[in-house]
């Protein structure tokens, strides 16, 4: 089974896609996906599909979306011998749960290869970490869960693969910065800051990029711009490790090499 959730929803069983049309089906089949082998009470699979609207006849109704999806397993699996639909979508103690481990799962890769990065940027390594991060990121093909119906369970779900992405990002961009990439990165951080005008993180590295590529002003500028969106939006200053990073920029102090800013390092 190989499974895909970073961008539209993909699920193949031996080749054969087992996404169904119908909206309330797929959001039941993403939520057995998203945690493979084990099982999810019927009790969530009901939130996500009617949340505070759930009808008398829905555990009926849950029963016939199980029963749709394994009729598409059982199109998957009708060239393999000795299988069952009940082997890949079975009944658990007060749930379901997809029984195979998928062979490949880009969730699961984008998270091996993050950690992986990850550790490398700790140690030291922004080369490694460069690239580890960036195939992290090169698996995501568009928002998460594009194309599936979102309920609370899986809202939840989209938002917390959204941050880890968006954390993915910043971290190779870190890297990059060490590797002294900084005037290659200028116009993605900019398109990055505009999608996050209050992303504290994104705005340092844009600062330093700005001023390691010879414009320290352009620096002092997006620092001036966050403080005003902080000040109108939230009513709140920017933290004292962004204003530590603005005076190092004011005073000239900001090191060309290494980390972001050994200040703001310093700070987190």
């Amino acid at each position: 089974m190989r499974t895909r959730v970073l961008g539209s929803l993909a699920v193949d069983c031996h080749g054969t896609s087992i996404v169904p049309t119908a909206g309330k089906p797929r959001q039941i089949l993403t939520l057995l996906a998203l945690r493979p082998g084990r099982g999810v009470p019927i009790d969530a699979l009901i939130e996500e599909v009617w949340g505070d609207a759930v009808p008398r006849s829905a555990t009926t109704t849950l029963q016939t979306y199980i029963l749709q999806l394994r009729r598409l397993i059982a199109v998957a699996l009708r060239d393999v011998p000795d299988s069952s639909p009940k082997d890949v979508l079975a009944t658990s103690y007060g749930g379901y749960r997809l029984v195979p481990v998928p062979e490949f799962s880009d969730l699961a890769e984008f998270q091996r290869l993050a950690t992986r990065g990850a550790r490398a940027l700790e140690d030291g390594d922004a080369a490694t970490a460069s690239t580890l991060l960036d195939d992290a990121l090169a698996l995501w093909r568009g928002p998460a869960l594009a194309d599936v119906p979102r309920g609370r369970v899986l809202e939840l779900e989209a938002i917390g693969m959204e941050e880890a992405r968006l954390t993915v990002l910043e971290q190779r961009i870190e890297a990059d910065l060490r590797l002294g990439r900084h005037s290659s990165l200028l116009a993605e951080l900019r398109l990055l800051s505009a999608r996050h005008p209050l992303h504290e993180n994104l705005c340092a590295q844009l600062m330093t990029a700005f001023y390691r590529a010879g414009s320290p002003w352009r620096a002092l500028e997006e620092f001036r711009r966050l403080r005003e969106r902080l000040n109108t939006e939230l009513g709140v200053e920017p933290t004292p490790r962004l204003q530590r990073l603005h005076q190092a920029v004011l005073g000239g102090e900001l090191a060309l090499d290494g980390p972001t800013d050994a200040l703001l390092t310093a700070a987190r």
